[in-house]
């Protein structure tokens, strides 16, 4: 639930900085789950008509009800009915939408994984804070935006406050792939199959045939599949191709590596 006897901060601007952006989020997903829902989504919607109205609301009338309704199905893009943080961007105007420019930058989930691959430049399974400013700073630049080296630290300290749910001052893949829309988020499509390092170690043994520390683009399909399987899961042909390209570009020439793999379908990547 959201805080009490605080009020909620700047839901009456024409337009938020990434910061006031981050204080709304936080204000509202009280429990820090990554979602606003049930009672926190209630507040949020009831604090919302509030600011754009500036009269009081009834959460208990049935208009308000009937508004809250309509108000979801234009903005709960994936009908899951909680907002995450890709679609409050789309509900307040956010100062040079940064979260909306990254979707421009990186509409899919292989582009994604595609640009992963470039800035996580030591390969660790995690972008950190020097890494996260280049990729913002190209970020940008790719979407025409003027910035100077002040506005490209407020950003990349906002994704980290955002992102950053442990505070070690990196991003995990998971983490970053928040930013995308998510019909796009293939990651979410896991959630379910997440393996412990022994269940990894074990499939990727079995699928490495000769033991050299890679698999090839058909091994991972076999290996997908297998574990879609196991989990009583399932994934339609053109979902699974999806998935499987969106993993290849991890790979290096075809060769998708243990560590790569890993960072994808391990509940805590190996150290």
């Amino acid at each position: 639930m959201a805080n009490k006897g605080q009020q909620p901060p700047y839901l009456h601007l024409a337009e938020l900085t990434a910061s006031q952006f981050l204080d709304i989020w936080k204000h509202f997903d009280a429990d820090g789950n990554g979602y606003i829902e049930d009672k926190e989504l209630e507040s949020f919607f009831s604090q919302l008509e509030i600011a754009r109205r500036g009269a009081g609301v009834d959460p208990s009338n049935a208009a308000f009800k009937e508004k809250m309704t309509e108000f979801m199905q234009k903005f709960d893009k994936n009908k899951d009915g909680r907002i995450e943080m890709s679609e409050l961007a789309q509900i307040l105007p956010t100062e040079e939408n940064f979260l909306l420019c990254f979707r421009q930058f990186v509409g899919s989930s292989a582009e994604f994984m595609a640009a992963w691959r470039k800035y996580d430049t030591d390969r660790s399974g995690f972008i950190e804070a020097n890494e996260l400013k280049g990729f913002l700073s190209d970020l940008l630049k790719k979407a025409n935006r003027h910035y100077d080296d002040q506005k490209l630290q407020e950003y990349t300290q906002t994704i980290l406050k955002m992102f950053d749910l442990n505070g070690d001052g990196k991003l995990g893949l998971s983490e970053m792939a928040r930013l995308l829309p998510v019909q796009e988020n293939f990651l979410l499509k896991f959630q379910g199959v997440k393996l412990t390092a022994e269940q990894f170690n074990a499939i990727f043994t079995f699928y490495d045939k000769d033991g050299n520390g890679y698999i090839d683009e058909q091994e991972l399909e076999a290996l997908l599949k297998d574990l879609y399987e196991k989990n009583h899961k399932e994934v339609d042909t053109k979902s699974l191709t999806g998935y499987k390209q969106s993993i290849m570009a991890l790979s290096d020439g075809g060769k998708l590596y243990r560590s790569e793999l890993e960072i994808v379908l391990c509940r805590e990547p190996m150290l």
